[in-house]
């Protein structure tokens, strides 16, 4: 009798356990494809995603559109049935994290601060363009000099932190990653530069990297003015079973041990400008430059200086980059400024081709990122038209699907849906049959 008890629990356990184990199964599968941060899950714009929409216009395949109140660079993050952006009210002073409704665009709250202390930036950058980022329970927001805030998926504030005046005439856009517990942030460009990481839950600062900083663009009599800084959101890469952090500096890059903040190595090469995030491949780094700056590609997972060791390539001049690329197959794919858009190959860095895009739009202009969605490129330009292309070393364009409307912003896709913010509009482009259709 007593075995029989003991057997009966133990399949009792063992049921308990399997369903548990389905459920955590299921509720990943449901939410595996959320889009948590700038350029997704990983940080790098790939995605799992195979049935993205690939043809629409500003009336068809339309889920919804929400009017917004200003212009804005920020894109948004996606988790589960909320959509997040970050949103300026320039003439209220007020720095804003937006909720919105993802089956029918409906906002369900909004929360910030109110910043009246002037801050430098570009005319063509609004505050709030740090893109903010979502663990599903929490949400992280940079407003630079105003500060680095969390809250909960109600919009009820749980910390914030004062880091400080940042101050660059052409302002920030960096935003925050979440590595594990911490919060990690570029705090920069200007004369105050740093890497910092943050208890999520708390706000507590768990390590800080000084980084030289750079001049802060102004220019005094006498004097030309010093271009330096990055805008780079790092990024986390697994080598050889162990995490580093990667992040493009002025003249360099270099990787980080993402739980103290050490120095793991660092490789030269890079201009004084730089505003993509980095990209990893196939054991490959690859960070580019800006301001017709350089690009180079550096062998993960050295010690010390490994410019002489692992350095695979260095382009010492390119075209204007602010929109960062996707790696597929062995081969970079990147728009850049100018609205060119160009394959390299991986290792050699050899350009395989480069073709202008055009739209209906009459701006070709981009400071957009790609997404990779299996062996499509989407891509926007200013003037609102997206392009995807196919992943291949000949170039080929499946279709160009405009809206009409100003963006700076890159997409974010999540089941099926494309969300493109725009200086007018939250869209949410998809399919009839995806998530929150109405039948």
């Amino acid at each position: 009798m007593r075995s029989n008890s003991v057997n009966f629990r133990g399949a009792v356990q063992n049921l308990s356990h399997n369903l548990v184990f389905l459920t955590l199964l299921i509720a990943n599968a449901v939410w595996a494809d959320n889009w948590p941060a700038w350029r997704g899950p990983e940080g790098t714009g790939v995605s799992t995603e195979k049935n993205l929409p690939t043809k629409w216009s500003a009336t068809e395949n339309v889920r919804w559109r929400t009017p917004l109140p200003e212009r804005g660079n920020s894109t948004p993050v996606v988790w589960g049935n909320r959509v997040f952006i970050t949103q300026a009210i320039e003439k209220e002073n007020r720095r804003m994290l937006m909720c919105f409704d993802r089956a029918n665009g409906k906002r369900l709250w909004q929360s910030g601060v109110t910043f009246a202390e002037k801050e430098a930036t570009h005319a063509t950058n609004p505050q709030c363009s740090a893109s903010p980022v979502t663990d599903g329970e929490r949400v992280f927001a940079s407003f630079a000099s105003a500060g680095l805030y969390c809250y909960n998926f109600d919009g009820k504030e749980l910390w914030h932190r004062d880091l400080g005046k940042q101050a660059h005439i052409w302002g920030n856009a960096a935003s925050p990653i979440l590595y594990g517990d911490l919060c990690i942030l570029n705090f920069g460009p200007g004369e105050r530069t740093f890497l910092i990481a943050l208890d999520k839950k708390t706000g507590k600062t768990i390590w800080q990297v000084n980084e030289p900083g750079g001049d802060s663009g102004e220019t005094r009599p006498g004097e030309k003015p010093q271009w330096t800084g990055s805008w780079t959101t790092p990024i986390v890469i697994k080598v050889s079973g162990h995490d580093e952090l990667i992040m493009s500096w002025p003249k360099r890059v270099a990787a980080y041990e993402p739980q103290t903040g050490k120095e793991l190595w660092t490789c030269s090469g890079l201009n004084p400008l730089v505003y993509t995030s980095p990209l990893y491949a196939d054991g490959i780094v690859v960070c580019m430059g800006g301001f017709n700056g350089s690009s180079l590609a550096v062998n993960a997972g050295g010690s010390g200086d490994v410019t002489e060791t692992h350095r695979l390539w260095q382009h010492p001049k390119t075209k204007q980059r602010i929109g960062s690329g996707v790696v597929s197959r062995g081969h970079i794919y990147i728009l850049d400024d100018p609205g060119v858009a160009e394959c390299i190959e991986l290792q050699t860095g050899k350009v395989i081709w480069e073709e202008r895009l055009k739209g209906q739009g009459a701006k070709s202009d981009s400071w957009s990122s790609m997404v990779l969605s299996g062996d499509k490129l989407y891509v926007v330009n200013q003037s609102g038209d997206t392009f995807v292309l196919k992943t291949n070393p000949r170039f080929e364009l499946l279709s160009a699907n405009p809206l009409g409307e100003t963006t700076m912003a890159s997409l974010a896709v999540s089941n099926g849906e494309i969300f493109i913010r725009t200086y007018s509009n939250l869209w949410c482009i998809a399919a009839s049959k995806t998530f929150g259709a109405k039948e």
